[in-house]
Parts: structure tokens; sequence; C-alpha cells
């Protein structure tokens, strides 16, 4: 049945839903394995006129970046014969829809390390942006340019995408061009332990939302909200994002996100390098080998892998949590979402009382959070309080799991200070965003001109 198509996907053919359950519940490990995954994406623009990146030109450009950063030991990965994306000791730089640069950095056993490897990032990248005329901006939102005025990278996949989400919600395209965020990626040892972090992570993402909160730009002038980018994924496409309300349902597993996963609509196939557009086509029916865009083919591994890597939840389950909910940043905070879940999921003390923090809220009371510190941040109301009360009381737990890891650096410093920031912010009630439009509207005259230089790497 499988056919000829299947040449080109990787990993066995896949004929039974359990197959895909066991792809995910192979990413069981035991803590002394767990590991921290960061990404972070960001802003590239011209020194000269703070325009957005094309890819080549013959000035500052996307591909003269990547050619660059070769010399720093990076393998380049190539689509019909163009660099799209850079290999290099377990990470990865690649690129999105609008050019925005993202490092998936390699899977790492402490914060120290984390920020090491972020901080090496960044000077590289700055050193070859200097050569070339370049500059990087940390941001949720694209402050200026409009859809028309962003390039789109040479990527098969996105042209795809691009006209898909045109049919599936009002703001597809601005996430894939004009929105930029920091992620991190964990571990968990059971599908229990799976579970309890997925519903702790989900509940409190409005919580990272508000605290990193950083995107209050767009088209040269305010855009209302503290997260644009938060705002832009509640209208993307409800099919693959949102806050997952059967995650908290009893008996949540394995089996229920694949069940999720497997109506979500898909985008793409990959065979022999080429992309072969399935959008809105069902996995059901690629099980069975009907698929329309591939008659008579099965799906194989990493057929499955890719469509898994198409659902943009809040908290996205693949053989690791990932949390999504936070702009991206000054490398400071880059550090600091790390450890903020790092120490809410890593101890199993902190996990009970972060489960203890959120397991009474509803499903009503987790939406309109994701609503409200979109637009009001830690001044989002909730239960007679604000979000700002809450996100101390996470701080506080993250702090405690932190410093139960007692993973010290060689100055004898704990993982918990990398939280210092956000306790700065907490405390004072105004998120990152507040601050950037206090100076909008006083230093910068109502220009958003001086961000290219208040927010860049």
């Amino acid at each position: 049945m499988s056919g000829t198509y299947n040449a080109g996907g990787e990993g066995a053919p896949i004929e039974h839903k359990s197959q895909l359950v066991e792809a995910i519940a192979a990413g069981e490990k035991p803590r002394e394995a767990w590991r921290i995954g960061t990404e972070h994406e960001k802003f590239g623009f011209t020194l000269d006129g703070h325009n957005p990146l094309p890819y080549e030109s013959d000035g500052p450009s996307v591909r003269k970046m990547l050619e660059g950063l070769v010399r720093f030991g990076w393998t380049p990965i190539e689509e019909d014969g163009k660099p799209v994306a850079l290999k290099r000791d377990g990470g990865s730089i690649t690129l999105e829809p609008g050019g925005q640069f993202e490092l998936s950095g390699a899977p790492l056993e402490t914060l120290h390390e984390t920020c090491a490897e972020v901080n090496g990032h960044l000077r590289e990248v700055k050193s070859v942006a200097d050569e070339i005329g370049a500059g990087f901006l940390g941001l949720g939102f694209s402050p200026k340019w409009s859809l028309e005025e962003t390039p789109m990278m040479p990527k098969a996949r996105y042209q795809i995408m691009r006209n898909y989400m045109a049919r599936v919600g009002t703001m597809g395209h601005q996430m894939m061009f004009r929105s930029c965020t920091v992620q991190t990626n964990l571990d968990f040892g059971s599908e229990a332990d799976m579970a309890k972090k997925f519903r702790v992570s989900l509940a409190l993402q409005p919580i990272a939302t508000a605290l990193f909160a950083n995107s209050p730009f767009k088209d040269g002038g305010l855009n209302g909200y503290r997260s644009y980018r938060a705002h832009v994924w509640t209208d993307t496409d409800n099919n693959r994002t949102g806050q997952l309300p059967f995650v908290f349902e009893e008996g949540f597993g394995y089996e229920h996100y694949v069940d999720w996963a497997l109506d979500v609509p898909m985008y793409f196939v990959k065979r022999e390098g080429r992309f072969i557009d399935a959008s809105g086509q069902s996995f059901r029916d690629f099980l069975k080998g009907e698929l329309p865009a591939l008659p008579g083919a099965v799906p194989v591994l990493s057929d499955w892998e890719d469509h898994l890597s198409t659902l943009f939840p809040e908290v996205r389950l693949k053989t690791f949590l990932e949390q999504r909910g936070a702009d991206g940043g000054p490398w400071s905070r880059l550090c600091a979402l790390p450890a903020f879940w790092v120490g809410l999921l890593y101890d199993d003390t902190a996990l009970d009382a972060a489960w203890d923090l959120v397991k009474d809220w509803t499903s009503e009371e987790r939406i309109a959070l994701r609503t409200d510190t979109a637009k009001l941040a830690l001044q989002a109301p909730f239960r007679g309080g604000k979000v700002q009360d809450l996100a101390l009381k996470a701080l506080d737990i993250a702090r405690e799991g932190l410093k139960a890891r007692a993973r010290v650096n060689a100055h004898g410093e704990h993982e918990a200070l990398f939280l210092d920031d956000l306790f700065e912010i907490a405390r004072s009630g105004h998120s990152p965003a507040d601050l950037l439009i206090e100076r909008f509207h006083n230093e910068w005259n109502d220009s958003v001109e001086p961000v290219f230089k208040a927010c860049a790497y």
C-alpha cells in the first residue's frame, strides 16, 4: 500500500494510531537526562534606514548573515541551492517566514550553559551584522514595517502556509511575518508527569505572556496591546492554536493529544526534498492511504514529526513540551524564560505548588487570562486581584524550584539569579511594553525610530 510516494520520507511506515502515541511516549526520560532547550527569534534590519533585511541584496541581507556565520563552525543547509539554515553541535539557526532569525539551542543541562549559549550566539551574530551594516531587534512584533514591506524567505513550506493562512483566520500572516518569540523546551519522565507539566504550563502561559509582554508597536505607532504578538495568536488558525481545554480533562494522556493532532488539518508532505501541498487535508486519511495529495501512500515517522511541528497551541507536545507564550526581548530575558519554566517544572515540590496555584481555575478563566494579558499584561484582572499577584506567586515557586536544583556556576551562584529581571518587572506591575509606551510618549516624541537602538542586541 505504501507505494513509491513514500520515498524521501524518513522512518518506518505508520499504519496504526498506536505508533503515533508510541512516538511521543518515546520522549520519556529519567530525571538525570532532563535537559533545557531554548529558542529565540529576532528581527534583522538595515542600520541605514531601519528597513527589514531582504533575503538577498547588494547591501545587508539574510543570506550574507548566514554565509558570514559559517566561519564560526556552522554547517549550511540549503533549499533549491540557497542557504536557509545552519547546524552546529545540536543547535540550529533557522529563518522564520519574514526573515526573523531563530536560534534553536542545543539541549543543555543547566541554565548557566543556556545563558552562555545565548551570549555566544549573539556575539557571533553581532560580529557578522556589524560587518554588513545590519542590526537585530529584540521585540515581540515588528514595530514599523507593513506586511507588504516584509520580505518572504525562499522556503517552500512558507508559500504553502501563507496561502492556507488566508483561509482560516484574520491574523495568520501577521504571525508568520511580523512576530518574534522566545520559547523553552523541557522534558518529562512519564505520561503522568507530562500531563501535570502540560496543565501547569497551559494555565500559567498567560502569566509568562504578561511578564514578557514586549510588543506595543505596529506600523510606526502604538497598537493598543502590551503583547500584540499574543493577540495575533487569538485569530491565526483556531484549529491548531489556543489553550486546549481537553488537557485538563480527567485521564488526559498521550492518546488524547494524538487524537487532537490527527484532526488538525495538514499543511504539507515532504518527499525527496520537495514540499507537496496537502493544506486542509486529513492525517487520518493519510493513515488509511487516502491522502488526496499522495494517493496510495501511507505516512512515515518524519511525516508525523512534520505535522506536529505545524501545530501551534500555547504549549506544544512533541517528545518534549514547548512553552510558547512569551515575546522576544533582550538577552537577559532570553535566559529568564527557561529559568521561569525550569523552576516551576523540574522540581517536584515546585510542580506541586504550581499545580495548587492553578488547579481550581476554570476553562473560562484560563481563556480570559489569555485574552486579557495580551492587552493589559500584569494589570489584567483575576479574581478580585491582578495578574501581577499571580506572577509574584509563580516567581516565588520558580525561585524555590531552582534553588532546590542546586546547579551553581563557577562563582557558586544558583540558577535563580536568572529570575532577577522578572521579579523586578512583577514587583513594579509594569511590563516591558509599559516602559516602551512611556518612552514612546516622552523621550521618543511619539516615534518608533529610537526603538532600533534601544532594543537592539
